[in-house]
């Protein structure tokens, strides 16, 4: 929730269905895992070529336990279920995931339920890297891992620690002067990037489909490269989620707690820009993930960061493999495409509601 201020706060108690939730985040974590376990099995079977849900989950298991469920099926067929969907769909997760984590971070950081991974430049500094790696005369590769994937990793890390180094020079309180000099240097990355496009002729078509974000270059390689990233930074989130808490109350109710204000925000402002920087490196950009779901799943299970990461990691991953699958039945469409288009809509309802006081 937001005061005038901007500052997040736990919401006000609810007396729909919002408030039984609220008292059963455990109920909830487990509906997400359900609905996750079935977007997965979708998330392989069904396609541009339709494969029955047992042929799929009988290739799973020879490939990844050597067993044999008596299903037959053709090496066509296990080359579409394991090459090509089981990496895409676990990447749309781990993506989600992380996504989804940085997001929770930062409005937690920020004090603000409108912040998203990218409000420290991140975005435009892997937009500007990957527009660059087109324009390079180069092409390397390293465990699959191009030259785009490396400086789009690169430059979002970069625009981040740029972000952090710069807003320690002014005199106002120390996240607002992150955020606006993250707002500044994602501007100016921005024009970089313009340029770039500008310039790129013929290859203007694949900086588009980097900045609109997808999976349809998705392997096991790029999975097995990013995965650890995400999933150990994430978790180290959570580690400090009881920082995150004393920080939701500013910076000296915080310190009154206990807290090393100075080095957890440099821990949380690091971990949540590494898992930023590693999900769009290897999936472009894909926007609302981010900043939805820690905004929804705040609203039903209170401010508190050891419910609010967990929970928005796992819906995280729900809602992009869902986004992806939507894209493929589409026609491969672009996943950035899918949830501006899902997440636009569904954010300003929910801000409306939660303005005028309606249960969600």
């Amino acid at each position: 929730m937001a005061t005038g201020r901007g500052t997040l706060i736990a919401a006000r108690p609810r007396v729909g269905w919002t408030g039984r939730v609220r008292g059963r985040p455990v109920i909830l974590a487990l509906l997400g895992v359900v609905a996750l376990v079935g977007a997965l099995i979708l998330g392989v079977g069904m396609g541009s070529v339709a494969i029955a849900p047992g042929d799929a989950l009988a290739i799973v298991a020879h490939r990844l336990l050597g067993l044999n469920l008596g299903a037959r099926w053709s090496p066509a067929t296990e080359a579409i279920v394991w090459e090509l969907r089981v990496p895409r769909v676990l990447t749309a997760m781990v993506v989600g995931t992380g996504l989804a984590v940085a997001g929770a971070t930062f409005q937690g950081l920020l004090r603000n339920p409108l912040a998203d991974p990218y409000v420290l430049g991140s975005a435009s500094g892997a937009a500007l890297g990957a527009a660059i790696a087109v324009l390079l005369p180069i092409r390397v590769a390293f465990l699959q891992f191009g030259l785009l994937q490396g400086l789009a990793f690169t430059g979002a890390l970069l625009a981040t620690l740029v972000v952090y180094r710069l807003s320690r020079l002014n005199g106002l309180s120390p996240m607002t002067s992150v955020l606006l000099t993250g707002y500044a240097v994602g501007s100016l990355l921005a024009a970089g990037l313009a340029l770039a496009m500008y310039l790129s002729g013929a290859a203007l078509r694949q900086i588009f489909g980097y900045l609109l974000g997808g999976f349809d270059r998705a392997s096991w390689e790029l999975l097995l490269g990013t995965a650890p990233i995400i999933l150990i930074g994430s978790a180290l989130v959570l580690g400090h989620a009881r920082a995150l808490n004393g920080l939701l109350l500013g910076e000296e109710a915080a310190n009154h707690l206990g807290v090393d204000v100075r080095r957890e925000r440099a821990w949380l402002l690091g971990l949540g820009s590494l898992v930023t920087a590693a999900a769009v490196a290897i999936s472009g950009l894909i926007g609302f993930v981010g900043l939805v779901v820690p905004h929804v799943v705040r609203l039903l299970v209170g401010a508190a960061a050891i419910r609010v990461v967990p929970i928005s990691a796992i819906f995280g991953a729900v809602l992009l493999v869902c986004a992806d699958l939507v894209a493929r039945l589409l026609g491969d469409l672009p996943v950035g495409v899918v949830m501006a288009i899902i997440g636009a809509p569904f954010f300003l309802v929910l801000l409306h509601q939660t303005h005028s006081g309606y249960e969600l």
